[in-house]
């Protein structure tokens, strides 16, 4: 089985991009520590029941802070980016959608993997009491899709749709934050839920549009990363027929002004694989033009 896996577009002639990068990641461990920190110092003097939690609960209670500060932090840019730039608007720019870049946009990602591994490392050195292998392997998995995408230059809009997807952060942690202040019963705990609630009612409609866009160019569906992204979900594997309507794929691309080629392409590609599959048969699946079996 020969695997055809794409080349990273590393700039060596401007050194200084990746300097950027290393800048950015450190500033978001600086942001962290600053966050938490200053969550310590001003939780007392709003919250009279902090200084009533034990060692573990304010060490939770801090890390949320700067959880918190990164989910805002990210979503405000990565909304930004997706609805009010053009940046991914169709025709704005030469390139494919899946390869734009901007320094914002790497700064933002830079940022996250600081976060990450803030997060990751008081994880291990509280653990298990901020989270278990689970978390690890969550924000393994998040740092490596980011620097992959990072460093690639390819697919950073749909890191940045995912990291939108952190505008929930805050409502989840509000949640932990009044359930430790003993005020599930509060009338701010029933609203909290309701608008976490609305908030992922809401996050697929912008989530699938942009990634209809992204995938309104044939060209760019067919880059390996975009593959990488997008197989787990049109390609389910499940025991008999797929779970996946072609309709389905129909109406996610053409509501999100995909052209009629693509759709035909989605749809043909998800049907040959299911029947490939009934029968037995070993899919193949074409990067960049060449079958692998």
């Amino acid at each position: 089985m020969e695997i055809v896996m794409p080349s990273f577009p590393f700039d060596y002639e401007s050194p200084g991009k990746e300097f950027d990068w290393l800048l950015s990641v450190f500033a978001g461990i600086l942001m962290c520590r600053t966050v938490y920190k200053l969550t310590g110092i001003v939780s007392p003097l709003f919250f009279n029941g902090y200084a009533k939690l034990n060692d573990a609960e304010r060490i939770e209670w801090n890390n949320r802070g700067f959880s918190t500060f990164h989910a805002l932090v990210v979503a405000v840019v990565s909304l930004y980016l997706l609805l009010f730039s053009d940046l991914f608007d169709e025709g704005s720019h030469a390139e494919l959608i899946v390869n734009r870049r901007c320094t914002l946009s790497d700064t933002t990602l830079g940022i996250s993997l600081g976060y990450f591994l803030s997060d990751v490392a008081m994880i291990v050195w509280q653990y298990p009491a901020l989270g278990g292998l689970e978390f690890v392997l969550h924000h393994g998995l998040s740092m490596f899709s980011i620097f992959l995408s990072l460093v690639s230059g390819q697919a950073l809009v749909y890191i940045l749709m995912v990291l939108f997807t952190e505008s929930t952060t805050p409502f989840i942690n509000l949640r932990w934050y009044l359930d430790v202040a003993g005020q599930k019963n509060s009338k701010l705990y029933t609203f909290n839920g309701v608008a976490l609630f609305l908030m992922w009612l809401n996050l697929p409609i912008l989530t699938h549009w942009r990634l209809g866009l992204a995938c309104s160019d044939r060209k760019g569906c067919e880059d390996p990363f975009v593959h990488l992204l997008l197989l787990p979900h049109v390609y389910p594997f499940s025991s008999g027929k797929g779970s996946v309507s072609p309709r389905l794929l129909q109406l996610a691309c053409s509501a999100s002004h995909a052209g009629s080629n693509e759709s035909v392409l989605v749809l043909e590609n998800h049907q040959r694989f299911g029947e490939n599959c009934l029968e037995g048969k070993t899919p193949r699946v074409r990067i960049n033009s060449c079958p692998v079996l």
